[in-house]
């Protein structure tokens, strides 16, 4: 079933955008974990072949399954355009905006695009797959079929996160706009009325305290307690000296 709704600040030309304010369209908590994600999984794919960094794989695994989890919940309680169904697009409105890319006048979304919306539904849901093994094969579940399982939902997520990528690049050049700078600053151009009143701060900053305080946690040993099986893992190949690089 999709959305019939389109979410407010859509359907603008860039003509309408050019002359439009400066407002807040991402909140805090959602810039925290857009790059916070980007970051633990860009370096779980880079230490995945690694005996000797098994133990910084794992934590960050764990760490990118629990920012999935907040950003279900995110997406359901967060602000405007944090919401999932802010970017519900259905089938007519996708073609519209691919439509309007190719006729050189690209519609205006304040929030996500329905390209961008794609690549993100997508990205949590091979995240989802990714995690779910990973944490399985930590607690010594499945067998080859789950490891290829893993391995195969991680790369059709790589080749989905470097579409996006590209996309972004293209949509900041069509548009006018620095879309990767906005999911920093979290500013755009469009209607202030359409904007986010509150930026959510406190959530943001507990966020992102939760993510180096349960690092320096799994660096510390502390986790030991809770996850003994993947503690089980790092002891068999995170301190043995070997490295299969």
């Amino acid at each position: 079933m999709h959305a019939t709704i389109e979410p407010q600040g859509a359907g603008l030309t860039d003509a309408d955008h050019a002359v439009a304010e400066r407002t807040r369209v991402w909140d805090l908590p959602t810039r925290v974990f857009h790059w916070s994600f980007a970051a633990s999984f860009a370096l779980a794919w880079l230490t995945s072949d690694s005996e000797r960094l098994i133990d910084w794989h794992l934590m960050l695994g764990y760490g990118f399954a629990g920012l999935l989890a907040f950003r279900l919940v995110w997406g359901l309680l967060g602000s405007r355009y944090a919401r999932f169904s802010s970017f519900l697009f259905s089938p007519a409105a996708s073609l519209r905006y691919l439509r309007s890319l190719l006729s050189g006048a690209p519609e205006h979304h304040l929030g996500h695009n329905p390209a961008g919306a794609v690549a993100i539904f997508l990205m949590l849901g091979l995240g989802l797959a990714v995690a779910a093994s990973g944490i399985a094969m930590s607690q010594d579940m499945g067998g080859e079929w789950l490891e290829e399982l893993h391995e195969g939902a991680a790369s059709a997520m790589l080749a989905v996160v470097l579409i996006h990528i590209a996309g972004v690049i293209v949509s900041s050049l069509l548009h006018r706009e620095n879309l990767a700078g906005a999911m920093v600053t979290g500013w755009k151009r469009g209607a202030a009325a359409e904007g986010i009143s509150r930026p959510h701060r406190i959530v943001g900053i507990l966020l992102l305290v939760a993510v180096f305080g349960f690092w320096g946690l799994w660096q510390s040993g502390m986790v030991a307690d809770w996850l003994p099986q993947a503690t089980a893992v790092v002891g068999e190949y995170g301190h043995d000296g070997d490295d299969d690089d």
